[in-house]
């Protein structure tokens, strides 16, 4: 127990690091380029912000857009508690609300004078902030916990759910501001969108191929920590002339991290290649299939253990 709080712990202080940079990162967007331009951005944050305008236009009441960020990630964080996980979950929750007080209380100002400028900006910045967190096994906060929610109940792709509700926000956007501040905040969704994908990959599964000389070992510590299914390949390493093997695993963009973590921890030597994977047709476990299958592995690991005792 003291050697894994040991291997985790400088692992939880580097996520909460990147935690807060996020949401710094998140707060000068809006409050910097965003919001000073009547410009929006997309997900759960462009939504608090036409929330905020709402407010003032039909009840002539200024609600700062963080208040309604920290409404909305305290019950998407309750949902996505009980339906998504655990840990992915409560980093992500903790982002949003850490954003949201940022945003209550860093100054507004135009730093940009340019309404382009200001789009495109704000863009990078947010995809900096999601593609950065995404990298460290987390997001930031509502959207990609809702899109994971409503794919379990639909099917749908997150990206297709993702898209809609941006799409959304562009219409309305329209209405209260004008069609063309309107098109501005197509353009910093667009932004955002490549930023993510330089970062990290937009495919929400992945191929991952790891050359390895501990085989057996690094497959028994990704079965532990990962349901997934995992081929082993025979290698011979061209330059060493040495005989190792490939273990390929496809998994999703949740997992990513995990399962690098795992690999660094088992084989730091270990080759990474992670590839973009169109589709997968075959047994694929999503996140129900993974939960009930990880029930039936504890349950049988207690029966044995109380057969042994």
């Amino acid at each position: 127990m003291i050697r894994k709080i040991q291997n985790i712990f400088p692992e939880i202080v580097i996520q909460l690091v990147v935690l807060v940079f996020t949401a710094i990162l998140q707060a000068i967007s809006i409050n910097l380029f965003l919001n000073p331009n009547h410009i929006f951005t997309g997900g759960f944050n462009g939504i608090a912000q036409l929330l905020s305008l709402a407010s003032f236009g039909f009840f002539h009441v200024h609600i700062n857009t963080g208040i309604f960020i920290l409404l909305s990630s305290a019950v998407i964080g309750v949902f996505g508690w009980k339906m998504v996980g655990s840990r992915f979950t409560i980093f992500s929750t903790a982002n949003s609300v850490l954003a949201s007080f940022l945003i209550m209380y860093f100054p507004i100002f135009n730093l940009a004078g340019n309404i382009l400028l200001a789009s495109l900006f704000a863009g990078v910045l947010m995809g900096l902030a999601i593609g950065i967190s995404m990298r460290f096994g987390f997001s930031t906060g509502g959207m990609d916990i809702i899109a994971m929610i409503v794919q379990k109940r639909t099917e749908k792709s997150i990206g297709a759910i993702q898209n809609t509700i941006n799409a959304a926000i562009v219409m309305i956007a329209g209405l209260f501001i004008g069609w063309p501040n309107a098109l501005y905040t197509l353009i910093g969704i667009f932004a955002t969108g490549q930023v993510i994908d330089a970062i990290y990959t937009g495919q929400q599964k992945l191929t991952a191929l790891i050359v390895t000389e501990k085989a057996d070992l690094l497959t028994k510590a990704l079965q532990k920590e990962l349901v997934r299914g995992i081929t082993i390949l025979p290698s011979i390493g061209a330059f060493s002339g040495r005989s190792s093997s490939t273990l390929m695993m496809v998994i999703n963009r949740v997992e990513l991290y995990e399962m690098e973590s795992v690999v660094r921890q088992t084989d730091p030597s270990a080759f990474i290649d992670i590839v973009s994977t169109v589709s997968v047709s075959g047994l694929w476990f999503n996140e129900d299939k993974q939960a009930d299958f990880k029930k039936r592995k504890e349950s049988d690991h207690a029966v044995d253990t109380n057969r042994s005792s």
